[in-house]
Protein backbone atom coordinates (compact mmCIF):
# COMPACT_ATOMS: atom_id res chain seq x y z
CA UNK A 1 0.00 0.00 0.00
CA UNK A 2 2.09 2.91 -1.25
CA UNK A 3 1.47 6.21 0.47
CA UNK A 4 1.24 9.46 -1.51
CA UNK A 5 3.27 12.63 -1.09
CA UNK A 6 2.43 15.60 -3.29
CA UNK A 7 5.34 18.01 -3.26
CA UNK A 8 6.01 21.59 -4.27
CA UNK A 9 2.92 23.32 -2.87
CA UNK A 10 3.25 27.10 -3.08
CA UNK A 11 -0.16 28.71 -2.58
CA UNK A 12 -3.66 28.34 -1.16
CA UNK A 13 -4.94 26.96 -4.48
CA UNK A 14 -2.40 24.12 -4.23
CA UNK A 15 -3.51 23.35 -0.69
CA UNK A 16 -7.16 23.32 -1.78
CA UNK A 17 -6.31 20.93 -4.62
CA UNK A 18 -4.54 18.42 -2.36
CA UNK A 19 -7.24 18.72 0.29
CA UNK A 20 -9.64 17.23 -2.25
CA UNK A 21 -7.74 13.93 -2.33
CA UNK A 22 -6.14 13.99 1.14
CA UNK A 23 -2.70 12.56 0.33
CA UNK A 24 -0.66 11.17 3.20
CA UNK A 25 1.94 13.93 2.90
CA UNK A 26 2.28 17.42 1.41
CA UNK A 27 5.71 18.87 0.65
CA UNK A 28 6.84 22.48 0.82
CA UNK A 29 10.21 23.60 -0.60
CA UNK A 30 11.50 26.07 1.97
CA UNK A 31 14.04 28.85 1.28
CA UNK A 32 15.87 27.18 -1.58
CA UNK A 33 17.31 29.92 -3.84
CA UNK A 34 16.64 29.50 -7.54
CA UNK A 35 13.74 27.08 -7.10
CA UNK A 36 10.45 28.36 -8.49
CA UNK A 37 8.50 26.38 -5.89
CA UNK A 38 10.46 27.83 -2.96
CA UNK A 39 8.44 29.50 -0.21
CA UNK A 40 9.37 31.30 2.99
CA UNK A 41 8.91 29.90 6.50
CA UNK A 42 6.18 32.49 7.05
CA UNK A 43 4.32 31.33 3.94
CA UNK A 44 4.62 27.70 5.02
CA UNK A 45 3.09 28.42 8.40
CA UNK A 46 0.05 29.98 6.73
CA UNK A 47 -0.32 27.24 4.11
CA UNK A 48 -0.02 24.41 6.64
CA UNK A 49 -2.87 25.86 8.67
CA UNK A 50 -5.13 25.34 5.66
CA UNK A 51 -3.99 21.76 5.08
CA UNK A 52 -6.37 18.93 5.88
CA UNK A 53 -5.41 17.42 9.24
CA UNK A 54 -5.13 13.96 7.66
CA UNK A 55 -2.22 15.16 5.50
CA UNK A 56 1.17 15.51 7.19
CA UNK A 57 3.31 18.51 6.14
CA UNK A 58 6.93 17.95 5.16
CA UNK A 59 9.52 20.67 4.66
CA UNK A 60 12.06 20.23 1.87
CA UNK A 61 15.47 21.82 2.54
CA UNK A 62 18.77 22.04 0.69
CA UNK A 63 21.82 22.65 2.88
CA UNK A 64 19.83 24.97 5.14
CA UNK A 65 21.19 26.09 8.51
CA UNK A 66 19.92 23.33 10.83
CA UNK A 67 18.18 25.93 12.95
CA UNK A 68 15.64 26.47 10.15
CA UNK A 69 14.16 22.95 9.98
CA UNK A 70 14.57 22.56 13.74
CA UNK A 71 12.46 25.66 14.44
CA UNK A 72 9.67 24.60 12.05
CA UNK A 73 9.62 21.08 13.49
CA UNK A 74 9.61 22.27 17.07
CA UNK A 75 6.76 24.73 16.63
CA UNK A 76 4.57 22.08 15.00
CA UNK A 77 4.54 23.59 11.51
CA UNK A 78 6.16 20.49 10.01
CA UNK A 79 5.83 16.79 10.65
CA UNK A 80 9.20 15.97 9.09
CA UNK A 81 12.24 17.51 7.40
CA UNK A 82 13.29 16.25 3.96
CA UNK A 83 16.92 16.95 3.11
CA UNK A 84 18.09 17.28 -0.51
CA UNK A 85 21.58 18.71 -0.09
CA UNK A 86 24.91 17.54 1.26
CA UNK A 87 23.67 17.15 4.83
CA UNK A 88 25.83 14.60 6.67
CA UNK A 89 25.01 12.15 9.45
CA UNK A 90 25.80 14.69 12.17
CA UNK A 91 23.30 17.12 10.61
CA UNK A 92 20.62 14.44 10.42
CA UNK A 93 21.17 13.26 13.99
CA UNK A 94 21.17 16.81 15.31
CA UNK A 95 17.69 17.41 13.91
CA UNK A 96 16.46 14.06 15.21
CA UNK A 97 17.88 14.62 18.69
CA UNK A 98 16.69 18.22 19.02
CA UNK A 99 13.16 17.69 17.70
CA UNK A 100 12.20 14.04 18.03
CA UNK A 101 10.68 14.37 14.55
CA UNK A 102 11.37 12.25 11.44
CA UNK A 103 14.08 13.10 8.95
CA UNK A 104 13.93 12.04 5.30
CA UNK A 105 17.23 12.07 3.39
CA UNK A 106 17.18 12.19 -0.40
CA UNK A 107 19.78 10.38 -2.47
CA UNK A 108 20.62 10.72 -6.15
CA UNK A 109 20.74 7.19 -7.56
CA UNK A 110 23.18 6.72 -10.41
CA UNK A 111 25.16 3.63 -9.30
CA UNK A 112 24.61 0.59 -7.05
CA UNK A 113 26.90 2.25 -4.48
CA UNK A 114 24.48 5.19 -4.25
CA UNK A 115 21.78 2.76 -3.13
CA UNK A 116 24.10 1.18 -0.56
CA UNK A 117 24.96 4.62 0.77
CA UNK A 118 21.29 5.47 1.10
CA UNK A 119 20.54 2.26 2.97
CA UNK A 120 23.24 3.11 5.53
CA UNK A 121 21.74 6.52 6.31
CA UNK A 122 20.65 7.20 9.92
CA UNK A 123 17.62 9.11 8.58
CA UNK A 124 14.22 7.78 9.55
CA UNK A 125 13.32 7.46 5.89
CA UNK A 126 15.31 7.62 2.68
CA UNK A 127 14.17 9.04 -0.64
CA UNK A 128 15.53 7.63 -3.88
CA UNK A 129 15.57 10.11 -6.75
CA UNK A 130 17.20 10.73 -10.12
CA UNK A 131 18.82 13.84 -8.75
CA UNK A 132 18.97 14.91 -5.11
CA UNK A 133 17.75 18.33 -6.17
CA UNK A 134 14.60 16.99 -7.77
CA UNK A 135 14.87 16.81 -11.55
CA UNK A 136 11.49 15.41 -12.52
CA UNK A 137 13.19 12.53 -14.38
CA UNK A 138 13.33 8.84 -13.58
CA UNK A 139 16.49 6.96 -12.71
CA UNK A 140 17.44 3.36 -13.56
CA UNK A 141 15.13 1.39 -11.28
CA UNK A 142 17.16 -1.76 -11.98
CA UNK A 143 19.84 -0.34 -9.67
CA UNK A 144 17.58 -0.82 -6.65
CA UNK A 145 17.55 -4.26 -4.97
CA UNK A 146 14.69 -5.28 -2.65
CA UNK A 147 14.67 -2.63 0.10
CA UNK A 148 13.51 -3.63 3.56
CA UNK A 149 13.47 -0.20 5.17
CA UNK A 150 10.65 2.24 4.31
CA UNK A 151 11.58 4.57 1.47
CA UNK A 152 10.09 7.28 -0.72
CA UNK A 153 10.42 6.90 -4.48
CA UNK A 154 10.70 10.12 -6.49
CA UNK A 155 11.82 11.29 -9.90
CA UNK A 156 9.60 11.47 -12.95
CA UNK A 157 6.66 9.55 -11.50
CA UNK A 158 3.45 10.02 -13.48
CA UNK A 159 0.28 8.11 -14.35
CA UNK A 160 2.15 6.49 -17.26
CA UNK A 161 4.74 4.75 -15.08
CA UNK A 162 3.27 4.68 -11.58
CA UNK A 163 1.93 1.14 -11.79
CA UNK A 164 5.26 -0.21 -13.04
CA UNK A 165 7.23 1.69 -10.40
CA UNK A 166 5.18 0.32 -7.53
CA UNK A 167 5.12 -3.24 -8.87
CA UNK A 168 8.89 -3.25 -9.38
CA UNK A 169 10.19 -1.40 -6.33
CA UNK A 170 7.38 -1.58 -3.74
CA UNK A 171 8.12 1.85 -2.22
CA UNK A 172 6.63 2.81 1.13
CA UNK A 173 5.59 6.12 -0.46
CA UNK A 174 5.71 7.84 -3.84
CA UNK A 175 6.73 11.49 -4.07
CA UNK A 176 5.21 13.37 -7.01
CA UNK A 177 5.33 16.99 -8.12
CA UNK A 178 6.08 17.94 -11.75
CA UNK A 179 3.64 15.55 -13.42
CA UNK A 180 0.79 17.06 -11.37
CA UNK A 181 1.30 20.51 -12.90
CA UNK A 182 0.06 22.38 -15.95
CA UNK A 183 2.02 25.47 -16.99
CA UNK A 184 4.03 25.28 -13.79
CA UNK A 185 1.03 25.19 -11.44
CA UNK A 186 -0.59 22.30 -9.60
CA UNK A 187 -3.51 20.97 -11.64
CA UNK A 188 -6.47 19.73 -9.55
CA UNK A 189 -7.64 17.39 -12.34
CA UNK A 190 -4.22 15.73 -12.61
CA UNK A 191 -4.05 15.40 -8.83
CA UNK A 192 -7.46 13.71 -8.74
CA UNK A 193 -6.50 11.39 -11.60
CA UNK A 194 -3.26 10.24 -10.02
CA UNK A 195 -4.80 9.84 -6.57
CA UNK A 196 -7.55 7.65 -8.02
CA UNK A 197 -5.00 5.58 -9.92
CA UNK A 198 -2.87 5.03 -6.82
CA UNK A 199 -5.90 3.82 -4.85
CA UNK A 200 -6.67 1.33 -7.63
CA UNK A 201 -3.06 0.12 -7.67
CA UNK A 202 -3.04 -0.28 -3.89
CA UNK A 203 -6.31 -2.21 -3.96
CA UNK A 204 -4.92 -4.58 -6.59
CA UNK A 205 -1.65 -5.05 -4.68
CA UNK A 206 -3.59 -5.87 -1.50
CA UNK A 207 -5.71 -8.39 -3.41
CA UNK A 208 -2.60 -10.08 -4.81
CA UNK A 209 -1.10 -10.40 -1.33
CA UNK A 210 -4.29 -11.96 -0.02
CA UNK A 211 -4.27 -14.47 -2.86
CA UNK A 212 -0.62 -15.33 -2.20
CA UNK A 213 -1.30 -15.77 1.52
CA UNK A 214 -4.22 -18.11 0.82
CA UNK A 215 -2.34 -20.23 -1.69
Amino acid sequence: MAKLKICGLTCEADVAAVNEVKPDFAGFVIEVPGRRRSVTPEQVKVLVKGLNEETLPIGVFVDAPPELPISLLRDGTLWAAQLHGNEDEDYIEKIQNMTGKPVIKAFSIKTPEDVKRALRSPADYILLDQGAGGTGETFDWNLVPPVKRPFFLAGGLAPENLRTAIAKLHPWAVDISSSLETDGKKDPAKIRQLSKMLKQINTLEAYKKEREADS
